[in-house]
């Protein structure tokens, strides 16, 4: 069936949810308002149910050869005494690997499951919903209509500005640090290691690199004009591998982390996925798997809705927003006990934070 299908974004969930459409039959256009020399950096962590969603997009093989996969992640304390550690390969049997690689890596094997070129700089400057579907301004002044339009232009999505479907983010009080160091100590665990309202993690991510995420939650705080050297004043007293780890540390990627809760995906023909519909703090990993799995699923209901786009639209929301609420409120779950005083949750974590971690995830182990 031939619908024209516009995907405006080509990060992480523009790229699923183009390949997801073109794996059910479809192919869409795919816009992105940024040069393409601009290569996402730093790292990311993808667990196993991201694997088992690439894989049903069909690019697991791609993957393979990136990256160092984890197979432990062990959490410690402030001075680096073990709180418990996780066996995320046996949490993951059967559903897919768990990996640590480049976001410029991952980007490139999304890019080639698009199948055709994407239009960088250009972007959408107005979107109308007509009779017969969405009238789209571009900023090359063209316009085109479309029978669908799917919003993959992240947290502060224009898109869902555009249509009516929420207003901006919501902060979450989370200022994150992002980090990829070379020569620094050798590790082979996820590892993470829990301070006073903050976190340090650290992962092998392939090429003798370590890629490195730590946060803070600093509400009533602005971002800092050093971000390396605020890193070395709220770790540097960190024991473990972190001091090893600091040495090495020269660029340093600040943000603000978001939430994005809609009481509606969609609005006629138009529909967000990934962060523009259901951004959470990225204390699971879960936000590139949501996406995969967004774009999987957005491109089977259009085909099983025989290209019914507003059954299809509908069918989409039903399946994934329960488990995006899931993850959500895990994700929330995680950071309050996360922020709990350490002599009060450091003893609960080393009685009991295999169990109340491993079920932050139970939920996902099940089929998309």
């Amino acid at each position: 069936m031939t619908l024209r299908i516009l995907v405006v974004g080509a990060g992480i969930a523009g790229l699923a949810a183009a390949r997801g459409l073109r794996v059910a039959g479809f192919r869409p256009e795919v816009v992105e308002a940024l040069p393409a020399t601009v290569v996402p950096g730093a790292g990311i962590y993808l667990p196993g149910n991201a694997s088992r969603a690439l894989r049903l997009l069909g690019l697991d093989v791609p993957l393979r050869p990136l990256g160092d996969l984890i197979f432990r992640q062990v959490f410690l304390d402030v001075r680096g005494r073990e709180l418990f550690e996780m066996d995320v390969a046996a949490l993951w049997a059967g559903v897919g690997e768990s990996r640590a690689l480049s976001r410029a890596d991952l980007q490139q094997v999304l890019l080639t499951g698009v199948g055709g070129e994407v239009r960088y700089e250009t972007e959408v400057r107005r979107l109308e919903i007509v009779d017969s579907g969405a009238k789209v301004e571009f900023s090359s002044g063209d316009v085109a209509e479309y029978d669908l339009v799917v919003g993959a232009d992240g947290r502060r999505s224009t898109i869902r500005e555009q249509v009516g479907l929420g207003g901006p983010a919501v902060p979450t009080g989370q200022i994150v640090y992002r980090s990829v160091v070379s020569g620094g100590p050798p590790l082979t665990d996820w590892t993470a290691l829990l301070g006073r309202r903050s976190a340090f993690v650290a992962m092998p991510m392939g090429g003798r690199k370590l890629y490195c995420y730590a946060d803070e939650t600093a509400p009533d705080t602005p971002n800092p004009e050093d971000p390396r050297k605020r890193m070395l004043e709220l770790f540097g007293a960190y024991g473990g591998p972190v001091p090893a780890i600091l040495e090495k540390i020269e660029k340093v990627q600040v943000a603000r982390t978001a939430e994005v809760v809609l009481p509606s995906w969609s609005q006629g023909p138009v529909v967000l996925v990934g962060d523009a519909a259901h951004a959470t703090a990225p204390t699971l990993a879960q936000g590139a798997a949501m996406s995969f799995e967004d774009g999987w699923v957005l491109g089977q209901e259009l085909r099983d809705a025989g290209g019914d786009i507003p059954a299809a639209l509908r069918g989409y929301e039903q399946r994934r927003r329960p488990r995006c609420a899931e993850v959500r409120e895990r994700t929330r779950e995680r950071d309050r006990t996360r922020d709990v005083p350490p002599s009060l949750r450091d003893p609960m974590l080393r009685r009991r934070g295999l169990r109340i971690f491993t079920d932050h995830y139970r939920e996902l182990v099940s089929s998309v």
